[in-house]
């Protein structure tokens, strides 16, 4: 069972939902567009040998939407924060964005972060690479949706139409065609409290601007289990990216899913599961 609640930091209020204690603490951070119930595959399992800390990153969910803010460094910063308010050591489970902050905040704060799971983090995919990739016409068309206050049938239902393009090879195609229903109702949920400013430095390619990503992974002295998933079924983290993040990183065990994209803890849930509760038991 998760209780809400939420911080105050610098004039940010950040929502999350806490778990009992059931053991050390593993905060989870999601993906870019989302919300903390993004985990909720992952919170009966996991939270059986931990207690969960979810939070809505800062422009998404119930926390605060700043009118600037919303590069990675930003994100990164205000983790950063709440772990050191908490003074406690913690594990965390970050996806995409989520991956991002977890590796910086782990680099930044060795004392308090005792191991961190990355799923599928984006990097040259997000940054300058963005305008090559179909991730370019898919957060546009979402920066249309963001701070949509309709109901989740209408939203749900126009964004099964969007039309997405993929430079590298001309196709087009919808994103109803490559996500089902539930899938298309709840980011239609999170688009309601998305604050659309969070997606301008992603579509102009300078989300990574002051994020060093070689200065990150070579300082990461904790334990890092990297989740990749299959970049031809929409994974954003592609082979010469994952290698050269295990080239920086001496503490970095990679694992790859074959088949399945970018959503891993979504689409292959049991596998996620029996992967992260083996690595943390490990550390």
């Amino acid at each position: 069972m998760l209780t809400e609640t939420w911080v105050n930091q610098s004039n940010l209020k950040l929502n999350y939902a806490i778990s009992l204690e059931t053991g050390a603490p593993l905060i989870l951070l999601h993906g870019v567009t989302r919300r903390w119930q993004s985990f909720l595959p992952l919170i009966g399992p996991l939270g059986v040998h931990r207690q969960l800390i979810a939070l809505d990153s800062r422009g998404h969910g119930l926390s605060s939407k700043p009118e600037i803010g919303y590069l990675v460094r930003d994100y990164a910063a205000d983790i950063i924060a709440f772990i050191k308010d908490r003074d406690q050591p913690a594990a965390i489970y970050g996806h995409s964005l989520g991956a991002l902050v977890a590796a910086a905040v782990a680099a930044e704060l060795p004392e308090l972060v005792t191991a961190v799971i990355l799923e599928d983090p984006p990097f040259n995919t997000m940054n300058e690479n963005i305008s090559a990739t179909v991730f370019h016409s898919f957060f546009k068309a979402m920066q249309t949706f963001a701070g949509d206050q309709r109901t989740i049938n209408e939203i749900s239902r126009d964004l099964s139409e969007v039309r997405l393009h993929n430079p590298e090879n001309g196709v087009e195609f919808r994103l109803g065609d490559v996500r089902d229903g539930v899938s298309l109702r709840f980011t239609a949920s999170c688009l309601q409290q998305l604050d659309p400013a969070v997606l301008l430095p992603i579509v102009e390619g300078r989300w990574l601007e002051g994020y060093e990503t070689e200065s990150v992974f070579r300082h990461l002295s904790c334990p890092a289990l990297l989740i990749q998933a299959d970049s031809t079924a929409g994974g954003m983290l592609p082979d010469n990216d994952a290698a050269q993040l295990e080239a920086w990183s001496d503490n970095l065990t990679r694992i790859k899913v074959p088949g399945v994209g970018h959503l891993v803890h979504s689409s292959a849930t049991q596998q996620v599961v029996n992967q992260v509760l083996g690595f943390l038991a490990s550390t």
